[in-house]
């Protein structure tokens, strides 16, 4: 069985269907901001319990208004290890892949808000979740170099959201985790990375180390920046993940 999302007209929904694998959809906020976005949506065998749903923030390359640079190129990775079909098979899930405009970011540095986007891509999880057979306690995110910035912001400001983060070659505040406990988080950087130095990385570890947090680190010594392909192929980083609960 597939399960088909509703027009959903009152919740600003709109939707095409491309020939992947991902339905291409678009999202109306409260604010008035559209948010394109991607879905993948599970093949159910029964009707029994609720699907994961894993969230990933494209990288900067990633940002425009087709509704497809979020899912391919360099992003394509962040996306097509939770849909191919043997961890589908193992894993099945939900998938959204959401894009930003142009010139926009996902994180907002220095504010207790989250951007404006970010906020759009907060309701859409939430409409989602009362559309479609998600497992609130398992709400995934991950997103590569701009999308890692997202990961950590969103985590900081909306950590009731999500049950684990993977944030690749980004980096955040790290005075906005120093509570950040009950969310395990697997960090993956470059150490040459000359985008974003690995110190950032280090130092959001370093901080929630400290203060207890479940947090593994991955530190790549012989790559650069684009270490997203590496990242989202580590042998347990699938079974990490969806072995992890939103503590309630």
């Amino acid at each position: 069985m597939i399960w088909i999302l509703a027009a959903g007209v009152s919740h600003g929904f709109g939707t095409s269907r491309d020939d992947d694998s991902m339905l291409a959809r678009t999202f109306v906020a409260s604010s008035g901001k559209t948010l394109p976005y991607r879905i993948f949506i599970p093949a159910r065998p029964d009707s029994s319990g609720d699907h994961p749903l894993v969230v990933f923030l494209h990288g900067g390359s990633g940002a425009g208004d087709d509704n497809a640079s979020q899912i391919t190129g360099a992003n394509r990775h962040g996306v097509q290890v939770w849909v191919q079909e043997d961890n589908q098979a193992r894993h099945p899930c939900f998938v959204i892949a959401p894009q930003l405009p142009k010139m926009w970011r996902w994180d907002a540095a220095g504010h207790v808000e989250l951007s404006i986007y970010a906020k759009a891509l907060v309701e859409l999880i939430v409409t989602l979740k009362s559309e479609l057979p998600i497992d609130a306690n398992r709400v995934y995110l991950t997103g590569l170099s701009l999308g890692g910035w997202g990961t950590w912001d969103l985590i900081a400001k909306s950590s009731e959201l999500f049950a684990a983060a993977v944030p690749v070659c980004g980096g955040g505040d790290p005075s906005a985790v120093i509570g950040l406990v009950d969310i395990p988080v697997w960090v993956f950087h470059g150490r040459l990375d000359s985008q974003i130095p690995v110190q950032r990385s280090r130092e959001m570890v370093r901080v929630l180390r400290a203060a207890g947090a479940d947090v593994r680190y991955t530190e790549y010594k012989t790559h650069g920046h684009a270490i997203w392909d590496k990242a989202y192929a580590e042998p347990e980083l699938i079974d990490w993940l969806f072995s992890q609960h939103r503590v309630q």
